[in-house]
């Protein structure tokens, strides 16, 4: 099944409560690119999500009622123990996240395991653009959407804030604007949505 198959499959077994969809539509973009990443890698689905059998199975039911069992069934075994840097990260975005603990949870571990992947952050949870990861943040990270006033690329910033609560900086400067690296940090982050390459590239 190709990766936009699998987004729509995921989509239209998504529950009704979900209220306006943005949540299903985060959800399935991660999944559908974990997914794809997967098999197309030789991994399993609980590699390239972060979530066991057990975890996708108790996320599933809420967000993908219908398919459950399913993609418990697909996570093909226990989930890679995280680096050190993709712990932090999770508990990071644990500690700023506001709403209901069961989905904020797995919803953080998804996260923390796609920031391991090279591309922006919004590519790599398979968003369309980098206004839904924004999105995204306003809606379940909203103290730590406000504290990226300066809007600094997502990737750079939560690890940023790992190394700051860490009590030391990787930063070559005390002040962004002074970095030789500010660019990289704040710069453009314009590219194709993974999914929609994908589609491209392995058309339905």
């Amino acid at each position: 099944m190709s990766a936009a198959r699998t987004y729509r499959w995921l989509m239209e077994a998504s529950a009704p409560q979900s209220g306006d969809g943005f949540d299903a539509h985060v959800c399935a973009s991660i999944l559908a690119l974990a997914i794809f990443q997967a098999r197309e890698e030789g991994r399993t689905l609980a590699a390239t999500s972060g979530l066991d059998a057990a975890a996708l199975a108790a996320f599933a039911a809420r967000v993908f009622p219908a398919i459950a069992g399913k993609l418990a069934a697909m996570a093909g075994g226990d989930a890679p123990a995280p680096s050190v840097e993709e712990a932090s990260a999770r508990d990071l975005l644990l500690m700023y996240g506001n709403g209901d603990y069961a989905f904020l949870h797995p919803l953080s571990t998804m996260i923390a395991r796609r920031c391991q992947q090279p591309h922006h952050l919004w590519q790599d949870l398979g968003l369309r653009n980098r206004g839904e990861l924004s999105e995204l943040m306003t809606r379940h990270f909203t103290r730590l959407k406000l504290k990226n006033s300066a809007d600094m690329k997502w990737k750079k910033f939560i690890f940023r804030m790992v190394c700051a609560s860490e009590g030391f900086s990787l930063c070559p400067a005390p002040v962004c604007s002074d970095c030789d690296d500010f660019a990289s940090c704040f710069g453009s982050e314009e590219g194709a949505a993974r999914l929609a390459h994908i589609f491209n590239e392995h058309r339905v």
